[in-house]
């Protein structure tokens, strides 16, 4: 059998729709009841172990599933999630997230001011490695834990870490979406960088002043506690971690390579420093049993790994059954004039991107039907890639099962419950995607960026 075969289901275009069907349904039963990364591990399971039972070929089934897992995408994310759950827990061991927050208290720099310092760095660094996952990785073990021990809610420190991300995201020149955008529509990168800036500049604007006018501050123990640390200046060498991945990732250098030098830097500065020793950081206790600070952080992101799996698992399946390209052909017939079609290309990728939860997957399978029928419109290519690549940092970070909320979530709650945020709650804090959204509501309705100079 050739391994591309169309994936056929009983019921029709029904069927392809049962295991999404599923997933959606386990996800919101998970955020009511207010669910850790857990339930959605169980959801994307239970789409791909019901969907065989509506699976003409189970055989085929199973090749769409390899076919997911094969992505090159997978492996780099699941690998960067373990990398970093070991880079993170080099850097919160060693207290210096808790010196950083004291300086930070006895200097007055907390509460709002602290949030809108975040998104600000964390645009910068974004923009700077066109990485939104290698971002969080490196922003989350430090600023986020810092921000809350200062007196800023959990959620609102994730919030300003995701609008970050996403900004980065969608106007870096290296970012794979920017790429993909630009490509699909064959137009020249930095022309699209810079008509981009029309749209992105204006949300980010709108995203710092709302986190500065509306994040909440927690004026209990958090901040006090932070106030009363001794700080530990020594821990300070522990910078060595962020530095030499962030060092890495500007040089170019792929976001896993990057990862495992920050590792390693920070094993170096922890045993030369005496913050850490080697049997704290991998021990055999007998019993058969392993400690130790390595396979702590390996063990304790597992869940994460899993949910990956599963997703791309389930990626797999609906790419093959065709959906995606049922749902382009059903919006086209929607698309008479520039605000309709562009209507239909925010439609096209804004869902793709919600499914699939990767943008660039979503631009690439849209970018043929997007330049057929912008060309029609008579949009320019510079708008078409822009249309598409702002559409996907709405909707695939305000979708609480893709990695922009997921993966936010289990970084958080590895520095205990008192700092764990649920990923349904982190799209209502993202205020760059919100504010993302108005924009493209209003250059639709006006035509604002439609015309590229």
């Amino acid at each position: 059998m050739n391994e591309n075969t169309r994936l056929e289901f009983r019921f029709g275009f029904f069927g392809k729709l049962i295991p999404l069907l599923v997933a959606i349904a386990f996800i919101i039963y998970a955020a009511v009841n207010g669910s850790n990364v857990n339930g959605y591990v169980v959801a994307f399971f239970m789409a791909v172990i019901l969907g065989i039972v509506v699976a003409k070929d189970e055989k085929a089934y199973g090749q769409a599933i390899i076919s997911g897992l094969t992505k090159p995408m997978f492996p780099v994310i699941a690998l960067a999630v373990i990398l970093a759950a070991i880079s993170g827990k080099l850097i919160s061991g060693s207290g210096m997230v808790q010196t950083i927050a004291a300086y930070a208290v006895q200097a007055g720099f907390t509460g709002k001011l602290f949030a809108a310092a975040t998104f600000l760095i964390t645009c910068l660094l974004a923009f700077s490695t066109g990485t939104s996952v290698g971002t969080y990785m490196v922003v989350i073990p430090i600023l986020f834990p810092v921000g809350v021990m200062t007196g800023v809610a959990p959620i609102y420190m994730i919030g300003a870490i995701v609008s970050g991300a996403a900004f980065g995201d969608n106007l870096a020149p290296i970012s794979d979406t920017t790429i993909a955008s630009a490509t699909t529509q064959e137009a020249e990168l930095g022309k699209v960088v810079r008509t981009r800036l029309k749209y992105s500049l204006p949300a980010a604007i709108a995203a710092l002043v709302c986190f500065l006018l509306f994040t909440k501050t927690e004026t209990g123990t958090a901040a006090l506690e932070a106030a009363q640390v001794s700080p530990k200046p020594l821990s300070l060498v522990m910078l060595a971690v962020p530095v030499v991945i962030i060092a890495l990732c500007l040089m170019r250098k792929h976001l896993i390579t990057a990862l495992a030098w920050g590792v390693i830097a920070g094993v170096i500065a922890g045993l030369l420093s005496g913050i850490y020793t080697f049997s704290s950081l991998l021990s055999f206790p007998g019993g058969f049993a392993v400690a130790g600070l390595l396979t702590e952080s390996i063990t304790g992101c597992m869940g994460t790994v899993a949910m990956l799996i599963a997703v791309f698992a389930l990626l797999g399946i609906m790419e093959r059954s065709g959906l995606f390209e049922d749902i382009g052909k059903a919006l086209t017939g929607f698309a008479k004039g520039s605000a309709s079609t562009e209507i239909t290309i925010i439609g096209c990728v804004g869902i793709l991107s919600m499914i699939t939860g990767v943008i660039s997957v979503a631009i690439v399978a849209m970018g043929d039907l997007v330049k057929e029928l912008g060309e029609k419109a008579g949009l320019d290519p510079y708008r078409r890639a822009n249309l598409m690549d702002c559409t996907g940092c709405v909707f695939c970070f305000l979708a609480p099962w893709t990695v922009h909320c997921v993966i936010p979530a289990m970084k958080a709650a590895e520095f205990g419950e008192a700092f764990a945020v649920a990923p349904a709650a982190i799209p209502f804090v993202n205020f760059y995607s919100l504010s993302m959204a108005v924009i493209l509501i209003i250059a639709v309705v006006t035509g604002y960026g439609r015309k590229s100079k």
